[in-house]
């Protein structure tokens, strides 16, 4: 049994990054191997593994405790490549002589450049875009899909009764963004979708404004929002609205600084909801099968896509469906674990 420290950022709550809930996850997961993980306070822990307190969220603290914390069998990085943070790992690695695994949450802008700052053993990417981008470019890569904890749909009561505490109508359609707003055109294009849509649906935009740039998309875009349109901004409660939609829709192209295949779409495909993503983006990937909708990134196409749904009832229920049966076979957080796992074996030497 090899131990594995997880290298992302602090884990605990707020779960509100994917990257992070991606290592969450995967240490929940894990049967044969030991999962340590990083965190700033106390409060967390997986069911079966060790934390090792790190006392500040920087980079350089992390980096800090790579090179003098307790040495692991393993170390499995999820961060995006950069030239110092690389440089460092590379270099720890080289003289604790820990071996390592390095998960690419989302496929980086400079593909050259991103070739060059993978440092590790074994790099894993998430989705197939990313994984086709790296290899044009020479980089040996493997691509383990990402996955999310099941959730069970919510009945017809509990989508009213949440709707109600969140002070959304009851009865008319709902859509939900749960998107960034500074990258992709996401957002814009949803909100310029909803203007044209035939029926009359709400649209909730469930959006966290994680930067300066953020803050400011978010104060133009909604005074450029029509009617029927709510702003929460990041809940705790965004598994309660996905499940009270009837549809979730992220058609941004560019999902920088987001996992490529999103884990919040996950979410929503395990609760049965139908989802739609842009046709060119590695997202795209969820569509497979028609588990979900790929749709050409244009405000018109989206609309007439939700117009779809919004005016059938069985429709939405086949597509939820299908969906669902999508995160059941695809996105499985122990079937995830088991992949890394094979690979801890393949690092560490263990037996399978």
């Amino acid at each position: 049994m090899a131990v594995v420290l997880l290298v992302s950022k602090p884990l605990g709550p707020p779960w509100n990054d994917g990257s992070k809930n991606l290592a969450r996850d995967l240490a929940e997961g894990m049967r044969r191997h030991l999962p340590r993980a990083l965190v700033t306070q106390t409060g967390w822990r997986p069911r079966r593994g060790q934390v090792e307190p790190i006392g500040r969220h920087t980079a350089l603290a992390t980096l800090a405790h790579l090179a003098t914390g307790p040495r692991p069998d393993l170390w499995h990085f999820f961060f995006a490549p950069n030239p110092r943070t690389s440089l460092a790992a590379r270099a720890l690695g080289r003289a604790r002589r820990v071996p390592s695994v390095h998960t690419v949450c989302s496929r980086p802008r400079e593909l050259r450049a991103a070739q060059r700052l993978l440092f590790a053993d074994r790099t894993v990417v998430l989705s197939r875009a990313t994984e086709v981008a790296l290899e044009s470019v020479g980089a040996r890569v493997l691509r383990i899909p990402p996955a999310t904890p099941a959730l069970a749909p919510l009945d017809a009561a509990a989508r009213r009764e949440t709707r109600r505490a969140l002070g959304l109508p009851l009865e008319a359609p709902l859509l939900v963004y749960p998107g960034d707003l500074e990258h992709g055109e996401g957002a814009a294009r949803i909100l310029a979708a909803h203007a044209r849509m035939r029926t009359e649906t709400w649209l909730v935009m469930a959006c966290r404004t994680k930067t300066r740039a953020a803050r400011e998309a978010e104060r133009r875009l909604r005074t450029e929002s029509g009617p029927r349109v709510t702003w929460v901004g990041e809940t705790g409660a965004i598994h309660a609205l996905l499940g009270a939609a009837d549809a979730v829709a992220l058609p941004s192209t560019d999902l920088y600084a987001k996992v490529d295949l999103p884990l919040v779409l996950i979410e929503a495909m395990w609760l049965a909801r139908p989802v739609l993503v842009a046709a060119d983006s590695p997202a795209a990937e969820l569509a497979e099968d028609g588990a979900a909708l790929a749709v050409e990134p244009h405000p018109d196409a989206i609309a007439a896509a939700l117009d779809d749904l919004a005016d059938d009832g069985a429709k939405r229920a086949a597509q939820g469906a299908l969906a669902r049966r999508a995160a059941q076979s695809r996105y499985d957080v122990a079937a995830m674990a088991a992949a890394y796992e094979r690979l801890y074996d393949e690092l560490a030497g263990a037996p399978a």
